[in-house]
This record gives structure tokens, sequence and C-alpha cells, in this order.
């Protein structure tokens, strides 16, 4: 839903819902709006994020648009849990018992994408991203919707060095671009790790938030 603004700009509603019992009416609010092609901006247990239903091509050219991103980077997404995880990525054993330990938290993992994978969500190596956010109200949005949602930093290419810590703030930078923005309370960003295992070999990418002990040994 775009609402006008006081300067005469369409802006996006803004649902507040509360991050540790998310609102079922709430959940199934947002979740329509993804149904119907709109792209979010959502918590999650790393930053706020700009995100829309994986397959739903549309939306998710208009993510690339409104990040400003080459077609050639694609994002990740964001799954309910292992299980999830394991019908879009193949998972072997190393990976299966690492991401067991560690999920859901602050990781995105690399692996070797499957048949279901769209397209435009795979790299050249046919590698996908993919988190399972320890944040109920995109484990809740992600469960009800049936599909793993695109996941990309609340942040502008060109100016990486505003931080994004509430609704406010992603108002202020992509309200007129959004059709819905979630409140789920402040939130300090902090980017996930990284960690590829491809060919079941654990590798981080990037050191972000998150304990990495259990992972590299």
């Amino acid at each position: 839903m775009i609402i006008k603004g006081p300067w005469g700009k369409f802006m996006a509603k803004i649902l507040e819902i509360n991050p540790d019992n998310p609102q079922p009416r709430l959940i199934k609010e947002v979740v329509d709006t993804l149904k119907k092609g709109g792209v979010i901006c959502y918590p999650t247990d790393t930053m706020y994020g700009i995100g829309c239903d994986i397959k739903n091509a549309k939306a998710v050219k208009r993510v690339y648009q409104i990040k400003k991103r080459p077609k050639q980077k694609p994002f990740s997404f964001m799954c309910s849990g292992l299980k999830n995880i394991s019908e879009y990525g193949h998972v072997g054993n190393t990976a299966y018992r690492i991401m067991r330990k560690n999920l859901p938290g602050p990781y995105t993992f690399v692996l070797s994408g499957s048949k279901l994978v769209p397209k435009i969500m795979l790299t050249r190596q046919k590698t996908v991203g993919i988190r399972v956010p320890d944040n109920p109200i995109c484990l809740a949005i992600i469960s009800l919707l049936g599909n793993p949602i695109l996941n990309t930093s609340a942040t502008m290419q060109e100016k990486p060095e505003i931080l994004v810590h509430d609704s406010r703030d992603v108002e202020e930078l992509f309200g007129s671009q959004l059709d819905l923005i979630v409140e789920g309370g402040p939130i300090y960003p902090d980017p996930s790790t990284v960690i590829s295992i491809i060919d079941d070999i654990p590798e981080i990418l990037r050191h972000g938030k998150g304990d990495i002990s259990s992972i590299i040994v």
C-alpha cells in the first residue's frame, strides 16, 4: 500500500510489528503485499533489509533498480529453516552439521543452488547465498509466504556511510520506492558473516556478526 506523504511524494505504509511476538494479522498483511508482487523493508538479526518473494521476477527486478545493483551480482535470500534451505541449495554432511549448529543466526551460507532457484538469483557458478535469520518477524513472514524472500541491506550504494537503524531511516532513504516498511524496533546494523561451503569445504568469505569458532576449526 502506498500513501501520499506531506510533500506530495508517495510513501510506503509503515507497519509496526511486535519484535518478540509478531501479531499474525500483521504478518498476514505483509505476506499479502509480497504475494501481490510488493517490495518491502523488514528487520533481520543483522540490520533492516529490503526484499520480495524470490519467485516474483518483476519484484526482484524492482529491487535491483532500487539498489542500483548490476544484474550479474545476485542477491542472497532468506529461508525459514534448514529443511527449507535443502530445497534451494545442495547441503552436504559438513554443511548440514555447521548449519544445524548455527542457524537461525547471523550467517549467510554460499551453496550450490538447486533447480528451484530462479536464474536471476544464481551466480555464474550456479551458487546462492542463503540465510535463516534469528528474528521472529522475519521467520514468521517467510513461513507464512511459503517461499524464500530476497535479502539485501537497506542501504544506498552511493551513500554506504548512511546507517539505517529503524523505519524512519528507511522511509527517508527509500520511502517512495517501497510498498511496505515493517517497523520491528531499533537495530544497530552489523553485516552477517558469509561462509562458503561449496564441495562441503567451509571458507569464511566475510567476517561479520556471529561467532565462527565452531565453523572453522
